[in-house]
């Protein structure tokens, strides 16, 4: 039976267990292993929201999905995002750690911290446009000199016209009402549901037995090959490993959340002021224009590791023990 630190997360053999309410020097918690119940949370969740959440959209609506009413398939987006994604999350860390409040940290941020994650994500959000652009361009260009990457690139073509095709989907709306529920269907309820699942429940049983950043990156791995997105994939990976960063440097999932929900909510409104163009077009078809999109990120990419640099300073400012830099490099 594992013990664990509360300060930095890592087993601790002197002493007591600190999850759940048992104060004895004997805890049933953690039932198994945090590495197995890292793992198990990713299968349960992508069988459960993926397959299942697909299985009961069919039963519900049938094969033609396009001629579903729009408004019915964001409330079962809705209903799985919350069946399939947060409630296993909650039910996971209540039966494997005994303490939900243990692993799904809800300590409330300071402002000046949020305001540093946020202005992360405001740079962030086009840094990463900005990369899709030059990878499309490099990707076109293997394409046109390989048939075999040419080959790969069709099916994966394919697949991101159909994801791009169903999220356009639920993203029209005609009128005020729909725009909010295309917000809270894209926006706040992923935001929440992936969030307590991905950093709340995944990536803090990885940090019981990891490093913090392996846990957030291979985390946010696991969280970009979930989207199944696939130019995207990069891109999803970053943003996650900043979900992560956000998550252990605040020990609080509330920041990640804030940060999610504006991520997507940004989208939501580049998609209501310029259509479909803006949100998904990524392809850039001459050099002048990839020489602009590199020197541009080149600059937020400098803009932004500036940035972390203030934020590791200041959570070393405000933790001088060096808590939460525990067991990293």
């Amino acid at each position: 039976m594992e013990d664990f630190n509360k300060e930095d997360n890592q087993p601790d053999p002197e002493q007591g267990s600190e999850i759940g309410n048992n104060k004895d020097l004997y805890s049933p918690y953690p039932v198994i292993s945090p590495i197995a119940a890292a793992f198990l949370g990713l299968v349960g969740g992508f069988i459960l929201y993926q397959f299942l959440g697909g299985l009961l959209t069919l039963l519900i609506f049938g094969f033609e999905l396009e001629a579903a009413p729009v408004n019915g398939l964001r409330l079962i987006t809705i209903a799985g995002q919350v069946l399939f994604i947060m409630l296993p999350a909650l039910l996971f860390s209540k039966w494997i750690y005994g303490d939900v409040s243990k692993i799904i940290l809800l300590k409330l941020p300071r402002w000046n911290e949020l305001l540093l994650f946020v202005i992360g994500i405001v740079i962030l959000t086009p840094m990463l446009q900005s990369f899709l652009y030059i990878q499309n361009y490099f990707v076109e260009q293997w394409a046109a000199s390989s048939p075999f990457i040419s080959t790969i690139k069709t099916f994966l073509d394919s697949l991101n016209e159909l994801i791009e095709k169903t999220f356009g989907n639920l993203m029209r709306a005609q009128n005020v009402p729909e725009m909010l529920l295309v917000i809270i269907t894209i926006s706040v309820i992923p935001a929440i549901s992936e969030e307590l699942l991905f950093r709340g429940y995944i990536q803090r049983s990885f940090e019981f037995k990891l490093k913090p950043y392996l846990a957030a990156l291979i985390t946010a791995v696991f969280f970009a090959a979930y989207h199944f997105n696939p130019y995207g994939i990069i891109p999803l990976i970053i943003l996650g490993f900043y979900f992560g960063f956000a998550a252990y440097s605040s020990q609080s999932i509330i920041i990640p959340v804030i940060l999610h929900f504006l991520n997507n909510f940004i989208a939501v409104i580049l998609y209501f002021t310029f259509g479909d163009d803006e949100l998904i077009q990524s392809d850039v078809v001459d050099p002048a224009s990839l020489n602009m999109n590199i020197l541009y990120f080149s600059a937020m990419l400098s803009l932004f590791l500036v940035l972390i640099f203030f934020i590791k300073k200041y959570y070393k400012k405000i933790k001088p023990s060096g808590s939460i830099n525990a067991g990293l490099s």
